[in-house]
């Protein structure tokens, strides 16, 4: 099984990116797929995740309103979409897929079973 996380890069403030997470060995329709991320000096944190059963997606505060996680079943692709991007959303992001989460572990890291290599995220002010 493999995660490819790509479409990281430099961006100005207000802009916007487009992260993809492609799975390998795995059918992500069977998955809850989130999206975390990791700042320099900070632990690894929750940013949008979205369920196998119905697709529901769940955001953290910070992120509300600017991210939006979608998934391309015939593509077995994840996306990240973020827009007005800030300064402090600077981090390496990752992706990872886990089989039997239920709702309220959608945050936690160590309810996923695989994970993807990350990709940089840098927003310049």
């Amino acid at each position: 099984v493999q995660l490819q996380a790509s479409g990281g890069g430099l961006v100005q403030a207000g802009g916007s990116l487009r992260l993809s997470c492609a799975a390998s060995g795995l059918t992500f329709r069977g998955y809850t797929v989130g999206w975390f991320r990791q700042a320099p000096g900070k632990e690894r944190e929750f940013v949008a995740g979205i369920r196998r059963n119905g697709g529901s997606t769940h955001y953290p505060d910070s992120v509300k309103g600017r991210f939006t996680i979608s998934r391309d079943n015939a593509k077995n692709t994840v996306y990240l979409q973020m827009n007005s991007l800030k300064p402090e959303d600077t981090a390496v992001y990752y992706c990872a897929a886990g089989r039997d989460l239920i709702l309220s572990s959608i945050s936690y890291q160590n309810r996923y079973d695989y994970w993807g290599q990350g990709t940089q995220v840098t927003v310049s002010s």
